[in-house]
């Protein structure tokens, strides 16, 4: 099945109407909803469950690095501010012990297609202690021998060099993740991260010439002293890199939740206006220079991996973004790592004093969860298919899951019709699709189908949906 969406229509007074907070669907239901009442049994249950599958799901692992170098002050990510490589060599025993712990749970013959390494800063770790980790890995899990599987890890080019990314590709690794977020060196200033054009191409140069299979860059807007000027250029210097994907990141000011930013005054944040106008800067450079708006913040070369998914029909979404390999169980190793098994998601201790407590005493980390059920399920696959393919057939959709669509979602095809009077979606009594319009505000659409954000709850903390 072929599917081309069209190119979204940027129609700046229309998006700042429906610039609310609200989630971005890496999961359903969203982490805010997850509760202590799950904890090791019910994982070790969802595990034993997914083995005895007619045909149990491959494995994707997310590896938490936690440590940083210095403070970025943008920053939301869980993250350990230390020079101090000792540290490191602690988590790393504990780590070890998580491994061990886990990888018995799963049986041997459920390949490993898909390793991301996140942070903090995964480049943190030296290559022997990298090389240490990975041995660990593959002791322990059944790596594939696919050349399709993907080993990701994500790059602060300040902190590595062409040596470094050579000896990941001698680890094994085949695709990289550059942050940049913006080259102007008074945002740079700004955000406490001074970072050159040059040390970020040596890593993108190395890792294509060491046969890495992608690379791609994140960048963020709406950060203090950001200007449609300053944005252009730092625009032009990433198309002239030519990465594989772009994420054009919004940022969120939430100084109560995340302590660094309280360093960023917000008087120094672009207007509304000017926020927006950066966002729809980047749709227009990029998409000029060839890339595909694959939806969200990500846009990816036509012939990327993300950009044939989304034309085949087979895209989807997970924890890391938009991925290729949705179908796989998710295992979460680190401090605050989150995994998807089953019916199942589960986050470990978000702290180091807790995650280290845990494994000192032989338990699984796990500080909570949540089981799926029936309803969580579906909706989970409604809202899977608008962000990755913008459009349902309620018809299929009913038959497939044995319900009647317009009387199970009769209250959210109510809060659909306000969207579709402003052309965000069609409804035309059988597919509802996401129209060139729309396809900036999936957030907002999206939101129609949460049954959590209108269950009368307390207000969750989220970020801007532009």
């Amino acid at each position: 099945m072929s599917h081309i969406l069209a190119a979204p229509a940027f129609d700046p007074a229309l998006i700042a109407r429906y610039d609310t907070a609200g989630p971005r669907y890496t999961s359903y239901p969203t982490a805010p909803q997850f509760n202590a009442r799950f904890g090791e049994a019910t994982l070790r249950e969802a595990v034993r469950l997914s083995n005895e599958e007619p045909i149990p799901r491959p494995l994707s692992l997310y590896m938490h690095v936690p440590f940083c170098m210095s403070p970025c002050f943008y920053c939301g990510c869980n993250r350990v501010i230390t020079r101090e490589i000792a540290k490191a060599d602690r988590y790393l025993e504990r780590l070890y012990r998580e491994i061990e712990l886990t990888a018995p749970l799963f049986d041997r013959d459920r390949p490993v297609r898909q390793l991301h390494f996140g942070g903090g800063t995964p480049n943190f770790l030296d290559l022997p202690r990298m090389r240490e980790l990975m041995e660990s890995l593959a002791r322990h899990f059944s790596f594939s021998g696919e050349r399709a599987r993907e080993f990701g890890i994500e790059i602060d080019p300040r902190f590595a060099d062409g040596e470094y990314v050579r000896g990941l590709g001698e680890l094994g690794f085949n695709r990289l993740s550059v942050g940049i977020q913006d080259f102007d060196p008074v945002v740079q200033q700004a955000v406490n991260r001074i970072q050159s054009v040059a040390e970020t191409r040596e890593v993108i140069e190395a890792g294509r010439a060491a046969g890495f299979a992608s690379a791609s860059v994140d960048l963020i807007y709406g950060l203090p002293k950001q200007s449609l000027e300053g944005f252009d250029r730092t625009l032009a210097e990433v198309i002239a890199l030519d990465p594989d994907r772009v994420a054009v990141y919004g940022y969120a000011h939430l100084p109560d939740l995340f302590k660094a930013q309280k360093q960023i005054d917000a008087a120094d944040l672009p207007d509304p206006a000017t926020r927006l106008a950066l966002f729809g800067r980047a749709l227009e450079r990029l998409t000029a220079a060839g890339y595909v708006y694959i939806g969200m913040d990500h846009f990816a070369r036509a012939d990327d991996e993300l950009a044939r998914a989304q034309r085949e029909g087979t895209l989807q979404r997970n924890f890391q973004g938009y991925s290729t390999h949705g179908e796989c169980d998710i295992v979460g190793l680190g401090v605050s790592a989150i995994g998807r098994i089953g019916d199942t998601y589960s986050q470990n201790a978000r702290d180091l004093t807790g995650y280290y407590a845990a494994l000192d005493t032989g338990r699984l980390p796990i500080a909570r969860g949540l089981q799926l059920d029936e309803d969580d399920l579906v909706r989970r696959t409604l809202i899977g298919e608008l962000m990755c393919h913008g459009e349902i057939d309620t018809r299929l959709f009913g038959a497939r899951h044995r319900l009647l669509f317009n009387e199970y979602f009769a209250p959210e095809l109510g809060r659909l019709r306000v969207l579709a009077n402003d052309g965000l979606v069609t409804l035309d009594g059988r597919m509802i699709r996401v129209t060139p319009r729309g396809r900036l505000l999936l957030r907002s659409i999206a939101m129609c189908f949460d049954a959590y954000l209108h269950a009368n709850e307390a207000p969750k903390r989220f970020s801007r949906t532009i």
